[in-house]
């Protein structure tokens, strides 16, 4: 009984490397990605709603942030969502907090620019890791 009601959160695997030079382990990993993936689902609403950037975002972080929330252990969001470890979601994260402070910016009148390529974002979310 002892065991299962206290021990079992000191049994909780801790991470002691990433195995990636220069990528510190995170221990606190869930809040941190719960923390910036909410965060990006506020921010992304600056981007028109009809962009297909603002529909791929919201769809995979809205995925992985569910995760995170269910998930108490790193294991099982790394598992779960299958885009690498919990250090690197966060370092995806923070990247894309800063993208979308450029999109915001970023004329979004699809005549005033020529795209040399276009890029099917309603497809991203499918794709699994970003």
């Amino acid at each position: 009984m002892f065991l299962r009601a206290i021990g079992r959160p000191l049994l909780a695997i801790v991470k002691q490397t990433t195995g990636i030079v220069g990528l510190d382990v995170v221990p606190n990993a869930r809040a941190v990605l719960i923390n910036l993936y909410t965060k990006t689902l506020k921010e992304i609403k600056a981007v028109p709603e009809d962009e297909g950037y603002r529909k791929a975002v919201e769809t995979f972080t809205k995925h992985r942030l569910t995760v995170c929330e269910e998930e108490e252990e790193w294991e099982k969001i790394e598992e779960r969502i299958g885009c690498g470890q919990v250090e690197e979601l966060i370092e995806e994260a923070q990247d894309e907090l800063k993208l979308i402070g450029k999109m915001i910016g970023f004329p979004h009148d699809r005549n005033a620019i020529q795209p040399k390529f276009l890029i099917d974002y309603n497809r991203v979310g499918s794709l699994g890791c970003s």
